[in-house]
């Protein structure tokens, strides 16, 4: 069950950081970012420790107002967030051709949703490989109470540096998680080397698109909000993504950004021109709802000294990210398939 109330969202920031380490870790975090005078060098150098703090200390936001499947989905007229959210995963076990007996591995799992679901939906055994010690015990918890530790297993580790056997899994996918990656192609070989020859591998990537322009500071600064809200080193191009595959020895069957044809745009949950029932705690006066109740969890040292400057960067990352899908130049759902060539064995 994801966190629902209040005393859970405060009992679980900063993750395994003693709660009074929260509000340095914040000013750790930041001052990797443009905003605090932070550069691209610097997060792709200190990626792990970036990265590992974000979730540290954004987890428990994402659990009590997203659920347990930190991602986007393309979405159909009247269909719900949450059976997006499915859809979309399923979509990637179908591309996959998942099927009982194969061995999976997820790469950059997160707290184990879409492994999860994944996992019942295909009837597969998957590893769920992350490098967050707080949300690998989550993980392991929360696939505790639906009943799927055996299926379901965690392995911490950096997908940059898998301690994993050459040529283990008979596929292999990532959602919005490679994008953490300081070097596309360093974490595309590490993939390969564990795929088995012939079998595939997929992924939504978070990328810029073509209508991203460099040299635009609108774009930048969008860019800039993007990164700071998400533990993003850089977000690299959709054909960055495609070269990097190439070079890492993959043959790519196909590619699409899925955020093109959806009917619904995958950032309308954080669009603060609209209301939802069933995405309340998304919504402007959910958000507000949330940071107030957030300022008087710190104010009574029920939350940590830092909580309420952590909402504020994942509020920035919504802004940012509202405004690079509207203006065209972000998606969070480029899509590749990917395969090992059988001769590589």
């Amino acid at each position: 069950m994801s966190k629902s109330g209040a005393f859970d969202l405060a009992s679980g920031v900063g993750g395994k950081i003693e709660k009074k380490q929260v509000q340095s870790a914040v000013d750790q975090y930041e001052k990797y970012h443009v905003y605090f005078g932070g550069d691209e060098e610097t997060r792709k150098t200190n990626y792990s420790d970036m990265v590992n703090k974000y979730y540290d200390l954004a987890t428990s936001f994402y659990e009590f107002g997203w659920g347990e499947s930190f991602h986007f989905a393309p979405r159909w007229k009247g269909e719900s967030l949450r059976e997006s959210i499915k859809r979309h995963e399923h979509f990637l076990a179908l591309q996959l051709g998942l099927k009982s007996g194969m061995k999976v591995l997820d790469v950059g799992c997160g707290i184990g949703g879409p492994l999860r679901e994944i996992a019942r939906f295909s009837s597969t055994s998957i590893t769920g490989l992350n490098n967050n010690d707080y949300q690998i015990s989550r993980a392991i918890e929360l696939s505790r109470v639906a009943g799927l530790s055996e299926p379901c297993n965690f392995v911490k580790a950096d997908f940059m540096n898998m301690p994993l056997p050459d040529n283990t899994f008979d596929a292999i996918y990532a959602i919005e998680a490679t994008c953490h990656a300081p070097d596309a192609l360093g974490c595309y070989k590490e993939i390969y080397r564990v795929l088995k020859p012939g079998q595939c591998f997929a992924a939504y990537e978070w990328c810029v698109t073509d209508h991203f322009d460099p040299q635009n500071e609108s774009h930048q600064k969008t860019k800039a909000e993007i990164e700071l809200g998400n533990g993003l080193p850089d977000i690299r191009s959709t054909s960055q993504c495609i070269d990097a595959l190439k070079l890492a020895g993959f043959e790519v069957i196909w590619e699409k950004d899925l955020a093109i044809d959806s009917p619904v745009s995958w950032y309308l949950p954080l669009d603060t021109t609209r209301f939802s029932i069933t995405s309340f705690r998304l919504t402007t006066f959910g958000r507000a709802v949330t940071r107030t109740m957030v300022k008087a969890l710190e104010f009574l040292k029920l939350a940590p000294a830092g909580s309420d400057r952590v909402s504020s960067f994942l509020e920035k990352a919504a802004e940012g990210l509202v405004e690079g899908g509207r203006k065209e130049i972000f998606t969070p759902m480029f899509f590749f398939l990917a395969r090992k060539p059988v001769s590589d064995s």
